[in-house]
């Protein structure tokens, strides 16, 4: 064999010794972990943390996870407690617990965060919601901002996940349903005032006309033909004729 071809079979050597350690690497990056699922065991219970670790090459494959905190906006549209539509984004800083990520990649997957935020959001809401009426969702709104949290905070950890911060962003309905009710009743106090009003008038007309008889309506017609005179005198196309006379108007042929 010549030496260049003892050179060959060397260079190809190493290659695929490189090659074989390259695939036996990976790294895991800041703020991320890593999850092993082996092609004959399934997915492993240890959780690899920062750094570059040794697998097995074709036989277990990492599974990235991002740990660090994230922002999502999660929009629902509830009832109060007085039968009254609620719009309320929910604003939530999320991340998952370390040592839940196996469990997390079983039951559920990497996109973990579009499956169980907005279905356990949307729970808690309508739950919390319902017990306060619109305009209270606008007086007492720390009341229903802390209960929000308490009850999700306590929710999202029975699936591995930490909540960092929740706030309510929105509640531009729940403002105008207030309005709406209010208003409702104060046209309905302003009806029956009226109504109340309109009745005691009557009454007291009728009172009005068994005392006085028919010199009430003449009075109110003689009010009446004043007032039309008043009108008419300050129109100048109106003659007024004294009773009995006539006035000749002549013309221009």
């Amino acid at each position: 064999m010549s030496f260049l071809s003892k050179i060959g079979y060397l260079g190809l050597g190493v290659a695929l010794v490189g090659g074989v350690a390259q695939s036996a690497l990976y790294n895991v990056d800041g703020g991320h972990r890593a999850v092993i699922f082996d092609r004959f065991r399934g997915v492993q219970d240890i959780v690899s943390g920062e750094g570059t670790h040794f697998l097995i090459p074709w036989v277990q494959k990492p599974i990235i996870f991002d740990i660090r905190s994230r922002p999502r906006s999660v929009p629902v549209v509830t009832g109060s407690k007085d039968l009254q539509n609620v719009n309320v984004t929910l604003r939530i800083l999320f991340r998952p617990k370390a040592d839940a990520l196996p469990n997390i990649y079983t039951n559920v997957g990497l996109d973990y965060d579009e499956r169980i935020l907005p279905s356990i959001t949307n729970e808690v809401l309508k739950a919390v919601v319902a017990q306060f009426d619109a305009s209270e969702m606008i007086t007492q709104r720390e009341i229903v901002s802390h209960r929000v949290s308490e009850e999700l905070t306590e929710r999202a950890a029975t699936f591995g996940l930490i909540l960092d911060d929740i706030s309510l962003v929105a509640q531009q309905d729940a403002e105008r349903a207030r309005y709406l009710v209010e208003k409702a009743e104060m046209m309905r106090q302003a009806a029956v005032i009226s109504a109340e009003g309109d009745s005691e008038g009557a009454k007291l007309l009728a009172l009005a006309f068994k005392e006085a008889g028919e010199g009430l309506v003449e009075l109110r017609k003689l009010e009446a033909a004043e007032d039309i005179a008043y009108q008419l005198s300050a129109s100048r196309n109106v003659t007024y004729l004294p009773a009995g006379q006539q006035t000749l108007l002549s013309l221009p042929q």
